[in-house]
């Protein structure tokens, strides 16, 4: 913490010294409680939504935040302006929905208004939804995937700063925030896996696979891209969160490894491995591997394994995997979890 600020200036709950990365000060104008006059809505989504009860939520069409989280830096939280709603506590950058958004859309454009948070910087590995029926704010955890000097851009942040996820604690969160961070930290650095046979799952389908496998195994790679692109709802993953973004590995084996996405390459979370012996003993090697969690800075508790998925009918397979921890699914669910996606 800056030794010349208070700790209520910096948002710190009494007697608490929290650890600050790159703090930036906002503006003067907002730290104080009334609200400039020049700051007026720019859209339709920029309002209230009411309840039946009178309460009311911001964002007339829902709302949307990101947690940018750097393994090194941790998450990337903001100072809300002391003439705000919870003004004085920290939050993640967010706001309302413009029509027709997509909250994804909105956490990352709404990062970027308020913190200069480069579009390409951050990946997308889950997102949670609070719906309260007439009202739903959606929290979009996400990955950094290069370095970028955050910046306050307006008068919304009296301060901007990165947290390592044990300094929480510390600090004034926003209601909202506080209510989610336990699930946030516990999901940091989990980013779930999809381990793909593409030996079996290819096999399962009688489309002539057997006269060209690489060919075969091609067309598979090409069905897993949009899986990659879009993610699963959690429920497909058997995770509490209201979707996931994993990363997909497909393990090619024998006469498949000639397959043409090799050459082409693929989408950044997907990716080709090559079994240079057995195809199985390659998936459990993923396995063990992929379960590790990375490595988090200040995370403050011991994170649990990573999750990870294996589509595969072989039953010694899916015997093996399942004592290392990790779920399974057939051929035939995969498909339906596709064409659900493409519907």
């Amino acid at each position: 913490m800056p030794s010349d600020r208070r700790e209520d200036e910096l948002g710190a709950r009494t007697g608490e010294v929290p650890v600050l990365s790159g703090f930036q000060a906002g503006p003067s104008s907002a730290r104080g409680t009334e609200v400039p006059r020049h700051l007026v809505p720019a859209g339709p989504g920029d309002s209230w939504a009411y309840a039946p009860d009178g309460s009311r939520m911001w964002g007339r069409y829902g709302a949307a935040g990101l947690v940018a989280h750097d393994p090194d830096r941790g998450i990337l939280l903001q100072l809300r302006a002391a003439w705000s709603h919870f003004g004085g506590t920290w939050g993640i950058p967010g706001g309302a929905l413009d029509v027709g958004e997509t909250p994804y859309a909105a956490a990352v454009r709404e990062a970027h208004e308020e913190a200069d948070v480069p579009l390409d910087a951050v990946d997308p590995a889950f997102a949670l939804v609070l719906d309260l029926g007439y009202w739903r704010y959606t929290t979009l955890i996400a990955e950094t995937v290069r370095g970028f000097q955050a910046r306050i851009t307006d008068e919304e942040s009296a301060g901007l700063a990165w947290v390592v996820p044990r300094e929480l604690d510390r600090l004034r969160l926003h209601p909202g925030f506080a209510a989610s961070a336990p699930r946030v930290r516990g999901l940091l650095g989990r980013r779930p896996v999809v381990v793909v046979d593409a030996a079996n799952v290819v096999g399962a389908r009688p489309d002539g696979w057997w006269r060209d496998r690489a060919a075969a195994a091609s067309r598979l790679v090409d069905e897993l891209a949009p899986l990659a692109e879009r993610g699963l709802p959690g429920a497909a993953l058997d995770l509490d969160v209201d979707r996931a973004w994993p990363t997909v590995v497909v393990v090619l084996e024998g006469a498949a490894t000639g397959a043409a996405a090799l050459e082409r390459g693929t989408h950044p979370r997907l990716r080709l491995a090559i079994a240079d012996g057995s195809g199985d003993d390659r998936i459990v090697e993923e396995v063990e591997r992929r379960r590790r969690p990375d490595p988090v800075r200040g995370r403050g508790a011991e994170a649990e394994p990573r999750p990870v998925l294996v589509v595969t009918a072989d039953r010694g397979l899916r015997e093996r995997v399942a004592a290392l921890g990790a779920a399974t699914i057939g051929p035939t669910r995969l498909r339906e979890l596709l064409a659900e996606e493409d519907a």
